[in-house]
């Protein structure tokens, strides 16, 4: 049995878990952290004798999708010692503590490893009224959130609530629900998606381990490794975008041949995310590959942005080199209808060009048979 401070490859031994199965494990967590091969060995001496950080994990106003999706990484390894990779020493969802037990923990935690545990919110934090409508212990959420954080040697805000207030947080946001970062004086990781890819945190996670720093992060908060780019720039559907093909209703003939859905209200071409390239379930699928399009979970104010089905017209049509700091809002404001109008007669022009040429060639093959007869 490993002990309480063991290292990953101590606790991994004592499971039965081989070298080479480490090495393999370390070689995941590189890649998925963004350090590349190139970083394995660094991983591996960080695995093999760092004592597991202890971690703690506040709930609030949420549904436990983050929880849920955490748990279900696509590694094997992962699935079966993540919550003790991390040494989970506090969380209201999968402890077996309840009451004094369970505050304790928690005390104990903050009191013992100052500086050195790791704090993971999930869920935003109400307000209004005095904090009333989220209160655990008796206390509110916001002063919990106050004292967990004073001490923690890195903070990261689990999903679009903790991250931007999410559905909470939309208008007339009757709870004052507020994203963490508004919170607390010191600098979060915001991981947002509802839920974020298990994946993206899981490296997230590593790359604190490893690195023992934050990952560059967005004007956002958000790690640019995995918020870099758009949806939209690395989505299979974009070939049919560029060429203007597009699906006009749902199970209509585009449709059924996979043709863009931006004109179902898919906001891929303002949404960074990796949804498209990481995946959920083992890399299985993602919304627009199960034939719907993107909401936009991982942006800001997404549930005040409009009918998910209604397509935005004023969306900046800049190339795959844009990133979420040099494309925001505004800049899709300001570029607004005449980007919208030049985006929309090239699309038209594309199209007609290609019924064109298809035309073409159905002709000159008509005329090569008729002279060959």
């Amino acid at each position: 049995m490993a002990k309480p401070d063991a290292s990953i490859w101590r606790l991994m031994e004592s499971k039965g878990y081989s070298r080479r199965e480490f090495i393999d494990f370390c070689r995941f967590a590189a890649i998925t952290a963004g350090v590349g091969v190139a970083g394995l060995p660094r991983v591996v001496e960080a695995f093999q004798s760092r004592p597991r950080p202890p971690v703690v994990w506040l709930h609030f106003q949420e549904c436990t999708c983050c929880s849920e999706s955490f748990i279900r990484s696509s590694h094997p390894i992962v699935a079966d010692v993540l919550f003790d990779y991390l040494s989970l020493d506090y969380t209201e969802t999968l402890q077996a503590a309840a009451g004094h037990q369970a505050e304790a923990a928690l005390h104990d935690t903050m009191r013992n490893h100052p500086g050195e545990y790791i704090l993971l919110v999930e869920g935003s934090v109400p307000v209004g009224s005095d904090g009333v409508y989220c209160t655990i212990g008796g206390r509110t959420a916001q002063s919990i959130l106050t004292e967990a954080a004073g001490d923690a040697a890195a903070v990261i805000a689990w999903g679009s609530c903790a991250s931007n207030g999410c559905v909470q947080n939309a208008s007339p946001n009757p709870t004052g629900a507020t994203p963490i970062h508004e919170l607390i004086n010191r600098p979060v990781i915001n991981v947002p998606g509802c839920p974020p890819i298990a994946d993206v945190m899981t490296a997230v996670v590593t790359h604190l381990l490893v690195m023992e720093r934050m990952p560059e992060l967005d004007s956002k908060g958000r790690p640019r490794e995995f918020y870099g780019k758009r949806v939209h720039d690395t989505c299979y559907r974009r070939p049919f975008y560029d060429a203007g093909l597009f699906v006009e209703s749902w199970d209509d003939e585009g449709a059924r041949e996979g043709y863009c859905l931006y004109k179902m209200g898919c906001r891929g071409p303002v949404t960074y995310n990796a949804c498209s390239v990481t995946r959920w379930n083992e890399g299985t699928s993602y919304p627009i590959q199960s034939g719907h399009g993107c909401i936009g979970c991982s942006e800001d104010d997404f549930w005040d942005n409009g009918p998910f089905y209604r397509h935005l017209p004023d969306v900046p049509g800049f190339g795959i080199e844009s990133t979420a700091d040099k494309v925001g809002a505004a800049a899709a404001v300001a570029a607004g209808a005449g980007l919208a109008l030049h985006a929309i007669v090239t699309n038209v022009r594309k199209q007609s060009d290609i019924r064109e040429r298809i035309a073409g060639s159905v002709q000159e093959t008509e005329l090569d048979e008729g002279g060959n007869d």
